[in-house]
């Protein structure tokens, strides 16, 4: 094991040392180990708070110099992984291994980071009606996750060795795309090292003059597609089809403003408006309630690279049945791919109650 982390090593010091002048490549990896406690968020999980949950974090990153425009415009990011193992140190809730990319952004002349990471998580002990029907923060072992990392970074403190510490927040849920989705939040504090794996000390940042970014009104079609379930364990899952229009306007380098609708095909909403006619009278729930709903939206696009951030803000227009209330917020990532064909992963929710991960394809016209 020793000699294969060696040869491991070798080799990414021989890369670094190939890279050109011209466009180089520095890399570095990061250990910490973190100690956290389960937030409150909601009062049903309060039976699973019971220890503090301890874990450690593994990081890759690239770091970037200004050779793209997106690099300079954001204060030169590093790009990278990071794998979170965390022990939830409740049986009930058992241990999460979880994969992210993530951006490092950079603050107080580079001493500050900022680390932001979306990922998947699995699970060991997911509710189970029959051996673990305790747990109602996670209802499969596949999960969506996302965290941030604000840091104290301090690199090369001694030759390629550096040190970091500071406050992360994981964020742990399916979604609905299985019930139940109480899901947690962990907030820990960490602390660890950094390790450069190349001598080059490159800290040249690249300046130049950005050309003005100007653009039309852009119109864009999307369709998004998914399964989940509502509320109602056992209910199944079903699956939903979403069509938007909305036209954005350029701002700035970095930002665009949306306005536009969408339509929503939700089935789950059929078994519930069904299970409601039947189960609970006292609701005055039709069983040929329409399960459709049409909602209106303001949202913003944040660009990075052909990455592109964005957040929406819908009020349902057209809402027959009531399911979370009248609005709706959308958050997710964007990749472009060319300048008009897209791929989206967006996550729809009614506060902080999940309803559907969306996978999408569109076009930007």
């Amino acid at each position: 094991m020793k000699a294969l982390l060696i040869y491991w090593l070798l080799f990414w010091s021989l890369l670094c040392f190939a890279q050109s002048e011209e466009y180089p490549k520095i890399y570095t990896l990061e250990a910490s180990g973190y100690y956290g406690s389960i937030i409150r968020h909601n009062a049903d999980i309060t039976h699973l708070i019971t220890d503090h949950p301890t874990g450690f974090i593994l990081g890759f990153n690239r770091k970037r110099f200004g050779h793209r425009e997106w690099e300079q415009v954001y204060g030169y990011p590093d790009t990278g992984l990071t794998f979170v193992y965390q022990d939830m140190n409740n049986p009930t809730l058992g241990q999460n291994f979880s994969l992210y990319a993530h951006y490092n952004f950079y603050f107080l002349k580079r001493n500050l980071q900022l680390r932001i990471g979306q990922g998947l998580a699995y699970t060991t002990n997911p509710y189970d009606k029959n051996e673990n029907f305790r747990n109602n923060a996670y209802g499969s072992s596949i999960m969506s996750s996302t965290f941030f990392m604000l840091n104290y970074n301090k690199e090369r403190i001694m030759k390629r060795l550096g040190f970091k510490a500071g406050l992360s927040i994981i964020h742990y849920s399916n979604a609905n795309v299985k019930a139940p989705n109480t899901s947690t939040n962990t907030l820990a504090f960490h602390a660890g090292l950094i390790y450069n794996l190349c001598d080059d000390e490159h800290t040249e940042y690249l300046r130049q003059e950005l050309p003005k970014v100007t653009e039309p009104i852009k119109y864009n079609l999307i369709f998004r597609t998914g399964i989940n379930e509502s509320d109602v364990l056992n209910s199944g899952q079903f699956p939903f089809y979403i069509f938007s229009f909305y036209a954005d306007k350029r701002i700035g380098r970095t930002s665009a403003l949306q306005l536009g609708t969408d339509i929503f095909f939700s089935n789950f909403l059929k078994e519930l408006i069904r299970y409601q006619s039947v189960s609970f009278p006292e609701l005055e729930v039709a069983g040929d309630t329409d399960y459709k709903r049409i909602g209106v939206f303001l949202g913003h696009e944040l660009f990075i690279s052909r990455l592109s951030i964005i957040t929406q803000l819908g009020y349902y227009a057209y809402y027959p049945f009531d399911f979370e209330g009248r609005t709706y917020i959308r958050v997710g990532l964007k990749h472009y791919f060319g300048n008009r064909w897209f791929g989206a992963i967006t996550l729809k929710s009614h506060a902080a109650a999940a309803e559907a991960v969306e996978f999408g394809i569109g076009v930007r016209l």
